[in-house]
């Protein structure tokens, strides 16, 4: 596998990896920021939706607390039967009428249980007491259990049997100096325009819902969950807030929730929230306590509806564009300034392995790889220098080898294997040209007991001479060459008879006078033989040998030429 298709699949794994652990962390930060933002609008809706509420209902209840702490109220409260009294009475609940929001009051005496009331069509002008409150009637129960509780103020929605009535009663007990309950005051709200007012806002998402003290439904968007008369209930068998949930953990929570209000003692500006499941969705439920009025508010955002993750889409557009802009950035500037020179310059090593100096354009970006090209290319050139040295010191050692190979270590002459091939290349001259060459064989006379008697060294020394004084009595062009031992060749080219005999004889003649300066006299005895074309070396050298052999037979230090007839001429000292 290539670097270029290892880099790219390391690339798209990390992207895909980055791509998977983005998508991740953009689902736990959408929903994070839907969570933080739901609790914010949570806070901030229950604090609205009951300061609606509080709005619409702290004027009322001021005025409920003036009507019942009315002197003329109180008076005739005291004397119910005084009809002066009670003439007074009408009059000041009448101007009360006039400013109740819902233009309706009604007042209930504790002394003789008489209820009166009158709604915004003055429908009972003159006629306002209704009828009269009986403990034994379910239906008049509040009444009874409100003064027997001594609350001062209460809040209830409840259906008026004798009026046919169903609305948000507002009762305040009406007292004397000492304190002693005289009855009841207070105003209604009709229930359908205060639910479409304060609750039933008609925006999708919201859902506000007011609770007793003791969790019991008092407006809801559902009439069928709000619990009327929750004052003459026992408990259990109230419609409370935890029947809008089925999770028991999540009614649990609800309630939880409440009780961590009450023992707050109801601080201004609490607000609990938490996540709660309605009708199979998830909702951020809000709760806050209402101390003027001693009731509960909750708020329920359906979070999907409000901000559904769809909105947060655009930016995992964004995300995915930025993530495939880069991915190409990456795979340009991977190629530009990694892979290209690294290919490169993989192409150019191939070539120095094999030899080839030739290289191609190595791009050089400002990086590693930048500077491993020129570490390459300083190296590349050494190659090329060390390369070109050894070449010629290679050949010129194997010229040296060549050349040692061929020519005798101690005289300097051409040795054995030389003369061999000397005699080969004149053998295939003649042949070519068919002329004749000329082949001296020689060696020195009683050379064995020269060594016996002075040394080897001396023996050695006498062969160098010899070499030298054979050199010097042949032309510039004759190759002369130890044979071995203490026999020496030469080839004479070109050559005739005349030639041939000439120079052995001088050859003879000069070792002869130059070793007499030496004070070590030296013969030789020297037999020749003129090779014509076509001889092989095996004759050629049989011939030779035996003009040297006739030589020393006659005496030694004479020469023997062997003619063309095979007879052998001896000349001599």
């Amino acid at each position: 596998m290539s670097l270029k298709t290892r880099i790219l699949g390391l690339a798209a794994t990390l992207i895909i990896v980055a791509a998977s652990a983005s998508w991740l962390a953009y689902r736990e930060l959408s929903e994070d920021i839907i969570e933080r933002w739901g609790q914010q609008v949570a806070e901030i809706q229950v604090r609205y939706d009951s300061a609606r509420l509080l709005q619409s209902l702290e004027r009322e209840i001021g005025l409920a607390r003036q009507m019942a702490s009315s002197s003329t109220l109180i008076q005739w409260a005291q004397n119910p039967n005084d009809p002066t009294l009670k003439a007074g009475a009408i009059r000041q609940m009448e101007s009360f009428r006039s400013n109740f929001r819902d233009n309706s009051y009604f007042v209930a005496l504790r002394k003789t249980g008489q209820y009166y009331y009158n709604n915004a069509d003055n429908e009972y002008a003159g006629n306002q007491y209704r009828y009269t409150l009986d403990a034994s009637k379910p239906e008049d129960a509040w009444f009874f259990q409100l003064i027997e509780e001594g609350r001062d103020f209460h809040l209830n929605v409840n259906p008026d049997v004798e009026l046919g009535v169903t609305k948000l009663w507002i009762d305040v007990l009406m007292r004397d100096d000492e304190g002693d309950i005289l009855g009841m005051v207070g105003t209604g709200l009709n229930l359908d325009d205060f639910l479409q007012d304060i609750v039933d806002i008609g925006q999708d998402g919201i859902t506000t819902l007011f609770v007793d003290y003791n969790g019991a439904i008092q407006l809801y968007r559902d009439r069928n969950y709000i619990d009327f008369a929750s004052i003459i209930k026992p408990e259990g068998q109230k419609n409370t807030v935890d029947l809008l949930f089925e999770d028991p953990q999540d009614k649990q929570q609800i309630l939880g929730m409440l009780q961590m209000l009450k023992q707050g003692g109801g601080e201004p500006g609490a607000v609990e929230s938490g996540f709660v499941t309605v009708d199979g969705r998830r909702h951020l439920a809000g709760v806050a306590f209402l101390p003027t009025i001693g009731w509960f508010e909750i708020t329920l955002l359906d979070l999907n509806t409000l901000i559904p993750t769809s909105y947060l889409w655009p930016l995992v557009a964004v995300f995915l564009a930025s993530l495939l802009i880069s991915l190409l950035l990456f795979h340009l500037i991977i190629q530009s300034r990694i892979l290209r020179p690294v290919v490169a310059l993989e192409d150019a090593v191939k070539r120095l392995r094999e030899g080839n100096f030739n290289l191609p354009y190595l791009p050089k970006p400002d990086n590693e790889i930048g500077r491993l090209v020129d570490h390459f290319e300083t190296m590349a050139n050494r190659v090329q220098l060390n390369t070109r040295d050894l070449e010629h010191k290679v050949a010129h050692r194997t010229e040296e080898l060549h050349r040692l190979a061929r020519v005798d270590a101690l005289t300097g002459l051409k040795n054995r294997r030389g003369l061999d091939e000397l005699l080969d290349a004149e053998m295939e001259r003649a042949r070519r040209d068919n002329q004749a060459f000329g082949l001296i064989w020689l060696d020195i006379d009683h050379f064995k007991a020269i060594n016996d008697k002075s040394g080897h060294q001396a023996g050695d020394e006498i062969l160098c001479r010899v070499a030298l004084w054979l050199k010097a009595n042949v032309r510039p062009y004759d190759h002369p060459g130890r044979w071995g031992g203490d026999e020496f060749v030469v080839l004479l080219s070109p050559c005739d008879t005349a030639t041939l005999e000439q120079i052995a004889n001088r050859i003879r003649d000069g070792v002869e006078a130059e070793s007499r300066k030496t004070g070590l006299p030296v013969t030789v005895s020297v037999g020749g033989h003129l090779c014509k074309p076509g001889e092989d070396s095996d004759t050629i050298l049989r011939l030779a040998d035996r003009a040297l052999y006739e030589a020393k037979a006659k005496g030694r230090n004479r020469v023997c030429i062997t003619h063309p007839d095979e007879t052998v001429v001896s000349s001599g000292a």
